[in-house]
């Protein structure tokens, strides 16, 4: 955290907006639009096709409502989100996404798509305090995909540069030949993290916040792996790619969940901690809220709403429990006047 920038000062209210009052992002992300699909269809044995549009908005809807008092900020898409967007709690701040949903799989590269219709001065007018995209990337693709989506990322960048809203850029790391969950993968997860938050940091992009999975898969790391035999990394390893990867970024970073379970997140937080990583805080989605479309799809708006009340608050409470040492987003700019550390009365 030696690389001081400056900040503007539209995107420094936006992250205030979805901060809490000590620079912490504890957010919700429920822009889910394929992997929500996948998780309905799994529920009522539907085709994926068939899934009602509305039922997903709904659901959004309902996870706003209950849960972001909670948050900092909500992330949501602009497509089945916009109506969630507006039963957030007052003191939660909006992020918005500008992609669309997955990739298309008859080309190769997972190339990234922005929404038709949506430009980054829509979102804000939307009601959007900061944009999201998402970026299927690996170090060692071929260099002409790459090239591809450095440039995407640099008209984001200058787009959100334009509007003055802060840039959240979120990274999925994956290899094209390697199942991105198993052993193999595992091993150069950590390289693949720390030089994709090293690319990402790099001032021609305009990024203002990473949005990162962790540097390890923790289902291989000592103490958290199901046998012996599945241990890619000692604590002390993990502890190491931890600091690694905190280091490479020159920017605020956050966590995302990656779909594991809420209390395999929690704790993997406790290991970001113990490792002195220095995180601003979450986007954290399924890990939250995913347990509760089979109880909506089942049992309907009332019983969705009592267990949102019940376990969806106490997962996401969780979390937030595990943000005590993360790194106030500010710390990494410039801020002589110290206004960055203004944020809107009654957060927490």
């Amino acid at each position: 955290m030696t690389n001081h920038m400056l900040i503007s000062e539209g995107k420094r209210k936006g992250l205030n907006a979805v901060a809490n009052r000590g620079g912490i992002i504890a957010a919700l992300a429920i822009d889910q639009r394929g992997a929500l699909r996948k998780l309905f269809s799994a529920a009522t044995g539907m085709p994926e096709d068939q899934i009602p549009r509305e039922q997903m908005e709904k659901y959004k809807q309902a996870v706003s409502r209950v849960l972001t008092p909670y948050a900092s900020a909500i992330l949501l898409d602009p497509e089945l989100g916009l109506g969630a967007a507006k039963q957030r709690a007052t003191t939660a701040g909006l992020l918005l996404a500008y992609e669309q949903t997955g990739y298309d799989k008859n080309v190769f590269g997972r190339l990234p798509r922005l929404l038709e219709g949506w430009s980054v001065q829509r979102l804000a007018e939307a009601g959007a305090n900061g944009i999201k995209t998402l970026l299927y990337y690996s170090p060692f693709s071929a260099a002409d995909i790459n090239k591809i989506k450095y440039e995407w990322v640099e008209r984001v960048g200058a787009e959100c540069a334009a509007a003055d809203v802060p840039y959240f850029l979120e990274l999925v790391s994956y290899h094209d030949e390697i199942d991105e969950k198993g052993r193999e993968f595992a091993r150069i997860k950590p390289e693949t993290v720390s030089r994709s938050v090293t690319e990402f940091s790099k001032g021609q992009y305009q990024v203002d916040v990473l949005k990162v999975g962790v540097p390890v898969n923790m289902a291989f790391v000592e103490g958290f792996a199901n046998i012996s035999d599945d241990i890619v990394y000692t604590r002390e390893e993990a502890n190491e790619h931890f600091r690694a990867a905190s280091v490479a970024a020159t920017k605020p970073f956050i966590y995302l969940s990656e779909g594991v379970s809420n209390e395999l997140f929690a704790a993997t937080l406790e290991l970001a901690s113990e490792a002195g990583a220095t995180f601003s805080g979450v986007l954290c989605g399924r890990a939250t809220w995913k347990d509760g479309v089979a109880v909506f799809a089942r049992h309907g708006m009332d019983e969705l709403e009592s267990w949102l009340r019940g376990e969806g608050a106490r997962n996401i409470q969780r979390v937030n429990s595990r943000l005590q040492k993360a790194t106030p987003w500010w710390r990494y700019f410039d801020d002589p006047s110290g206004s960055a550390k203004l944020a809107h009365q009654g957060r927490e």
